[in-house]
Order: C-alpha cells, then structure tokens, then sequence
C-alpha cells in the first residue's frame, strides 16, 4: 500500500530542495530599484537548476524576508504569490509553500498556487529570537478546512529553528503528543539555524516514537551525511547544501545539485 508521499512525491524518500526569494516588498532588504522582476528571475533560475538536477520537489519560501514575523503581512503572500503565479509553466515537479512564519498565511498560498504541502511552527510554544511563539493549531486546521485546503499536506516543524520549547519537555513526548493531538502528515527535525546539522539522536527518538508518521531532516543534510541520515528519516528538506559554496545567502549550484541526487540514486533508488 502506498503512503502519502509516494503518492505526491513518486519516491519513498523524497528529496525536497527549498527554492529561497529574496527580500520581498515591505521586507526591510528589499531591494526598490530591482523590484519584483530581479527576485523573480532569481528564483527561476535557482528552480531550472534544482529541477535540472533532479531533486524530487521544491518548496518555495520568503527566506530573506528577515527579520521573519509570526503574523505576516498581505503583501508578502501576495508577492509570493505572484512569483509562483509567473514560474507555474516552468514548474515541473510537486512543490509546497512555507511563509515564515505564518501557517495560515501558507495555507492561503498554498490553496491559491495549487501547492501540495506547507512546511511550519503549528503547535508548541517557544522561546525565540522571534519573541513567544505561540501558535493555535486548532484554528490553523480549522482555517485550513474552510478556505479548501483539505488536501495540502501538513508538515510540522517540532524542533523549530533559533527557538526552544518553553517547557521542560522530552523531544519524544513531544513528537507523541504532536501526533496524538494534531494528526500532522510529516514531522521535520531541524537543527539550530539553516544548514546546521540535523542531530542523528533526536532524529531517532523521534521516528522511534511515531514510526507510523513521516519525519524528515530538515535542515544540515550534505552528501557526507545523507545516507547516514535518511537511514533513519523518511525524506529531507535541503536549502544551503545545494548552494554555491555552501552559503546561505548564494544561488543554487546545479552541479552541487546533480551530485547529491547521483548519490541519492546510488544509495536508495537502485
């Protein structure tokens, strides 16, 4: 019988790439005299080469709309919104939309640009360099049902990046309750900030914990260490490892791209 993500992805272990926009309009590093056009074109071609390069989805994100917000503004849904909107006849494979950090917000771009999943913080409280974060799972399914969106997968991040959960609470109580209260389609795990490793222990208490439910690495996942991570986990989410040098802040690198599937097919898709 096939899981859910075969049925989205065609593989069962889904190499998802983050297709990172620049700073948008009402962002503070938007960049006026470029405009729109600048940060469009930059995503397309980071798209042509994760699509290129073989990666199974990509989910498109505000990734320099820092510092981010927990309530996000309409303009920047509704710049994202038109960037998917101009890339749609060039996107080849499934994608999924993540507005940081607003899960009904990407529930509202998910519904509008046809995205199969949205990746957030959607239950828990925090600690963050975001202030309290405190999001009402409850009304976000409740938003979900109501604008359509029954179909958009739901990732919940339970470890979320520069944040910790303001109680004393274990990783697998955690991943448990989640499930058991939320019905969550996947669980990611991340490290600290992006492009830190995602650490192997928590990855496996937590699969341990909720083997009936997808977790996927979520952050830090490079060639040295994918095999040895998808071991355990059932798919990875991957931004800065297929980025020039390695750097946050670079174009995606379709070489680098292409080598991480090679051994992605090597490893897992004989």
């Amino acid at each position: 019988m096939k899981t859910w993500i075969e049925d989205i992805f065609y593989v069962k272990k889904p190499i998802i790439a983050m297709c990172h926009l620049g700073a948008l309009p009402g962002d503070p590093y938007y960049i006026k005299k470029e405009g729109l056009k600048e940060i469009i074109e930059w995503a397309r071609k980071d798209l042509m080469a994760l699509q290129n390069g073989g990666v199974d989805a990509v989910m498109f994100s505000n990734e320099f709309s820092m510092p981010y917000l927990t309530k996000v503004h309409t303009v920047t849904v509704a710049g994202m919104a038109r960037i998917i909107g101009e890339l749609m006849p060039e996107i080849r494979i499934p994608f999924g939309v993540n507005v940081l950090w607003d899960p009904s917000a990407s529930l509202d771009l998910a519904v509008v640009t046809g995205a199969s999943f949205v990746r957030e913080i959607f239950s828990g409280v925090y600690a963050s360099d975001f202030g309290l974060w405190n999001p009402d799972c409850g009304e976000i399914v409740r938003h979900q049902h109501v604008i359509g969106a029954d179909a958009v997968k739901l990732l919940f991040n339970i470890v979320p990046e520069a944040a910790r959960y303001l109680a004393d609470r274990d990783i697998v109580e955690i991943a448990k309750s989640t499930v058991f209260n939320h019905r969550p389609d996947g669980l990611c795990v991340s490290g600290l900030t992006a492009g830190t490793q995602t650490d192997l222990s928590v990855l496996s208490k937590v699969k341990e914990a909720v083997p009936d439910t997808p977790v996927f690495a979520n952050t830090g996942v490079r060639p040295e260490n994918v095999v040895e991570q998808l071991s355990i986990a059932d798919g990875a989410i991957i931004g800065t490892t297929f980025k020039y040098d390695g750097k946050f802040e670079n174009h995606v690198d379709g070489e680098r791209v292409r080598e991480f599937m090679g051994k992605i097919k090597t490893s897992f898709r004989p």
